[in-house]
């Protein structure tokens, strides 16, 4: 099939719960219609692709590896494919210059080379290194490598990336944040606040110099905090900031995800935030960020010395729309939209679109039992890029 010719899929579509026919000319979609066919009883759901804004890697691939490939990154670009995403941020954290420097440069590297990764690239989530130093919620990231925030650094940096670094993870508590803040926001680059043991006084002077987001809000957090006030209630309280979870079932109770959504709205967005393990079976494995981790059964992964001790997310968007849907914390529609509009629409990206005429022809069908979705076809730029066999 031509790029240019037309072609029609079928689905029952993800908020009004009713069969449509999606038109797709080209990369776009052209109409979406009332499918009038007889039998709809084996038809599938339908929605807008999936978008991802931090993810470190998938199927034992890590965008964190030394060195990093062009034929890797192009590799998770397909993976993800298989599980929804058709847009996503690939995530390096907290590092050494050089390989922060590496690794912005391969991705670069590999958008440049490959147009499907160009065009499923939507951004660099750069996650680090100005956090805080302090144990707990510095999390997994090596404190040998944590620094204030560095302007001409991550300018060289921004070079090597190609202008590509659209995200950076921030904790405002150093003393120079809010200049560096200033001047990232001044060039494009959308300041989230995370990994951060900073005062109240100091988020809010984030916000005024520009933050609009928060990383993995309720986790990379001290154990213990202060009853009021404290920087996640701060961060609950801050309309003008919007929050990423990660609701995995495993990093948050349900009962933070609740008072999220009726504090943010529709601005709360789903991130799998998914390590490399991502898409590997159940077992005990050795990371080159975290030691020895066990992946259980359940999809829950932990220090395999400390059970107790997460040691990152394992599963991608899918199982956490699932998981808020069967929880009863929201409805499809709702749970889809912060894993796929939200977020486009959050990074305006060209790539990434909605369920209606005129948008990017990126689209997941796919079924729904339970918690468990599964997804049968994806499609991206108006081409059929996945198929479950």
């Amino acid at each position: 099939m031509k790029l240019e010719d037309s072609w029609t899929v079928s689905g029952i579509h993800y908020g009004t719960g009713r069969p449509v026919q999606v038109k797709i000319q080209g990369t776009q979609i052209v109409n979406v219609s009332p499918d009038d066919s007889a039998d709809h009883s084996d038809l599938p759901f339908i929605g807008p692709g999936l978008v991802d804004l931090q993810i470190n890697g998938y199927g034992g691939r890590d965008f964190n590896t030394h060195p990093l490939s062009v034929d890797m990154v192009s590799s998770v670009t397909e993976q993800l494919w298989q599980t929804g995403v058709t847009a996503y941020c690939p995530t390096i954290i907290t590092n050494g210059d050089q390989e922060i420097e590496d690794a912005a440069r391969m991705i670069a590297k590999a958008c440049d080379q490959n147009t499907n990764v160009e065009h499923s690239v939507i951004g660099i989530h750069l996650e680090g290194p100005f956090i805080t130093p302090e144990d707990g919620p510095r999390g997994a990231h090596d404190r040998q490598y944590v620094k204030a925030p560095d302007w001409n650094l991550f300018q060289r940096w921004q070079e090597v990336a190609g202008g590509r670094i659209s995200i950076l993870t921030i904790s405002p508590e150093w003393e120079s944040a809010p200049t560096f803040i200033e001047r990232c926001v001044d060039n494009g680059v959308i300041v989230s606040i995370g990994h951060t043991s900073a005062s109240p006084e100091q988020i809010q002077e984030a916000v005024k110099a520009g933050a609009r987001l928060s990383t993995h809000l309720g986790n990379g957090a001290h154990l213990m905090l202060p009853r009021h006030p404290n920087y996640i209630w701060e961060q609950l309280a801050e309309d003008s900031l919007y929050a990423c979870i990660i609701a995995d079932g495993f990093h948050l109770p349900d009962s933070f995800i609740k008072v999220a959504l009726r504090a943010k709205g529709d601005r709360l967005m789903l991130v799998s935030d998914a390590v490399s393990l991502s898409g590997m079976p159940p077992g005990t494995y050795d990371m080159h960020i975290g030691g020895r981790v066990q992946l259980t059964e359940e999809g829950r992964l932990c220090v395999a010395e400390q059970p107790e001790l997460l040691a990152g997310s394992a599963q991608m968007l899918t199982w956490g729309i699932g998981k808020l849907v069967s929880s009863g914390l929201t409805d499809l529609k709702n749970a889809w939209d912060m894993a796929s509009i939200r977020p486009a629409r959050f990074v305006d990206s060209p790539h990434a679109g909605e369920l209606a005429a005129g948008a990017a022809a990126d689209l997941v069908l796919f079924d729904m039992r339970g918690k468990e979705l599964t997804v049968r076809q994806t499609i991206k730029g108006g081409q059929s890029v996945y198929t479950r066999a």
